[in-house]
């Protein structure tokens, strides 16, 4: 091939041969270009693989370089990075398998004709290689991207599950990727490597950019690994390798973290494996993952909607019931009332379906055995509520308005209990205006639940206190989205050292405030947030850190989560019972659609506003580090 410019030293230049004008003769340089390049050994390589890297970026869907052999070409340069470390070591090559893989997986990301193109063309022999890490861990990221992109395919799956160690390799990188991330970058200043570096900040200087962006990558390459996981636990045939317990414990701990918000991460690779028998029989089995599953449920986590499939699915297979409706019972009765959640869009229904499909009204132990006296109470309460709905459809309205009435003077008896000091006392008083209270009216048993709440808190009952302010939370019109609860919420997950869960509730609280002061024309409305609010946030993003293992393990760093939030001022400025509900509301809501359908089995599902416009803040005071040579990678 013959150069095309006078002034461009290279022959077969990338670069010169787009500027043909000649279709035809396009097409075939094009071609002989993605023939020979990769046994080339000129200068400058580099230039043309990024160049060709953003163009799959931008044009995914185009087939143009696909027909013209860019897979094998890309496939060949990976092997040739592999086998010929001094050809890595010249100019700039050590960048080229890692876009080369990224080209790989953006091009077969959308398009199943892309993929069996790419399977043909012998790009999967390659990945694997790099999933074995023969070179590093940013390769690692970007081959188990694309095996992912390959793997999510019917046509092209079975060439993937072909190498039988991808599997076990994804799950090991699953448990290993943070540590993995954290010695090979974070951990030393004087290792980290230059080119790594490159290709994190894309050239802006900053130690900082760097920290934080290894921060992410290191995430996605959790995620990306679970994803590929995911694949497999679609086909039943591979969850024995799957359901491991070392492994299935880890899964709800996985969580992608605030730089990763988008990907179900480790629940989601539990919610693929729940719709599996076998599956669910090894989840209900591991020590642990039942109660995790309900903190999920209960938290402002945007994928809770799949830790309350996964306990639907259980608690629904008569093989696991039992063992599990004894853990799940208390979590599934909170969400009860919660109108829509993901694709329930009559969560109520599905809910009182499943926790009350065999029950008998006050059963003795014979008639369900293995389920806790404390659990058949709590079923006989839901079911005698589920009456109560009934009952008040034809009730006169009335006996309504005693009832609520009544309730009002008991929920005052509590707060001046409360106010005296007598917490315990307090919360009886909850308790008995919970029972005197109408179902319908709503705004006034989230705030009963939420005070009551508070006394937990005050007690020291974190269990009791995520029970009610769940509840509240679930009945609230927006649903999710009491403040006072979603704070008490985050206190309580405090107290048990859940920090994702509390990270998350005090996030939503943060931005609950901050939609509500934007919302109000007076800037000295008091919904501005207080200190120790953010003092909670921080303090729950260092605890969750992605790498926080990882660093006291490997770097002797030691993490201060102990001292507790100092919540009086909030709760002092917090008094007045009602702030949180629009006086403009009439004096009950009706019962929701959801609890009608429970109790007429009918589908007649109400909307719900599920875009939440959340700003998550990212965690930025790291450890940072500088860079080494490229001779540090080639002496491994």
């Amino acid at each position: 091939m013959e150069r095309h410019t006078p002034d461009c030293p290279y022959l077969g230049c990338l670069f010169c041969v787009m500027k043909e004008t000649n279709q035809s003769k396009w097409r075939a340089n094009v071609a002989n270009f993605f023939k020979e390049f990769s046994t080339r050994n000129e200068d400058c390589q580099v230039l043309a693989v990024s160049s060709l890297w953003n163009t799959a970026k931008a044009h995914p869907n185009d087939p143009e370089f696909i027909e013209l052999g860019i897979f094998e070409c890309m496939a060949q340069l990976i092997w040739k990075g592999i086998k010929n470390r001094n050809w890595l070591a010249q100019d700039h090559n050590i960048f080229i398998p890692y876009y080369a893989a990224h080209i790989i997986g953006s091009y077969s990301m959308n398009t199943e004709e892309f993929a069996l193109r790419a399977v043909r063309a012998g790009v999967i022999p390659a990945l694997v290689e790099l999933l074995r890490c023969r070179l590093t861990w940013v390769e690692l990221r970007v081959a188990v991207r694309a095996l992912h992109h390959l793997a999510t395919y019917e046509s092209t799956f079975p060439a993937v599950a072909a190498h039988r160690d991808v599997l076990e390799l994804s799950i090991q990188l699953a448990l290993n990727a943070l540590e993995i991330v954290y010695t090979h970058f974070l951990q030393f200043v004087d290792k980290r490597m230059s080119y790594h570096c490159d290709l994190l900040t894309r050239g802006m200087d900053g130690l900082e950019m760097e920290s934080r962006k290894a921060e992410e990558w290191a995430s996605q390459l959790q995620c990306w690994s679970l994803q590929l996981i995911t694949c497999f636990a679609l086909r039943e045939e591979f969850l024995p390798t799957i359901c491991q317990v070392n492994f299935l414990g880890q899964l709800p701990h996985m969580w992608g973290g605030l730089v990763n918000e988008n990907s179900a991460a480790g629940v989601g690779v539990l919610h693929t494996i729940c719709y599996h028998k076998l599956g669910r029989l090894r989840v209900a089995e591991c020590p642990g993952i039942i109660e995790a599953l309900c903190n999920i449920a209960r938290s402002s986590d945007d994928w809770q909607y799949m830790a309350v499939d996964c306990l639907v699915c259980l608690v629904q297979d008569p093989n696991t019931r039992l063992q599990v409706l004894d853990k799940a019972a208390v979590a599934l009765v909170d969400l009860a009332e919660s109108p829509n959640l993901g694709e329930h869009k009559s969560l109520g229904e599905v809910l009182t379906n499943v926790l009350l499909e065999d029950y008998v009204p006050y059963p003795s132990p014979a008639v369900i055995p293995h389920i806790s006296t404390r659990t058949r109470h709590l079923l006989d309460d839901f079911a005698a509520q589920r009456e109560k709905i009934k009952w008040e459809k034809t009730a006169p309205k009335e006996d309504l308005h005693l009832k609520q009435a009544a309730a009002l003077v008991v929920k005052l008896e509590g707060f001046s209990k409360f106010s005296a000091g007598d917490i315990s006392g307090a919360a009886a008083k909850y308790s008995e205006a919970l029972s005197l209270c109408p179902v319908r009216a709503k705004k006034e048993r989230v705030v009963l639940h939420s005070k009551r709440a508070q006394c937990h808190l005050l007690l020291h009952d974190a269990e009791g206190a995520i029970s009610d302010t769940t509840r509240a939370l679930s009945i609230h019109n927006p649903a999710n989205r009491h403040r006072k609860s979603l704070w008490r919420r985050a206190q309580a997950y405090e107290l048990l050292s859940l920090h994702k869960e509390s990270l998350l509730d005090a996030i939503m609280f943060v931005n609950e405030c901050s939609q509500q002061s934007a919302s109000e024309s007076d800037s000295k409305s008091g919904s501005k947030i207080p200190d120790y609010v953010e003092r909670l946030v921080k303090k729950q993003m260092q605890a969750s850190w992605l790498f926080k293992d990882a660093a006291v393990k490997h770097g002797n760093i030691q993490f201060d989560v102990n001292d507790s939030v100092d919540s009086e001022e909030f709760e002092a400025e917090e008094a007045d019972d009602d702030d949180d509900v629009d006086d403009g509301e009439s004096e009950w809501e009706t019962a929701s659609e959801s609890e009608e359908a429970a109790v007429d089995g009918k589908d007649n599902p109400s909307k719900q506003e599920t875009n939440r416009d959340l700003k998550r803040p990212i965690a930025r005071n790291r450890p940072v580090f500088k860079g080494i040579t490229l001779q540090d990678l080639l002496g491994q």
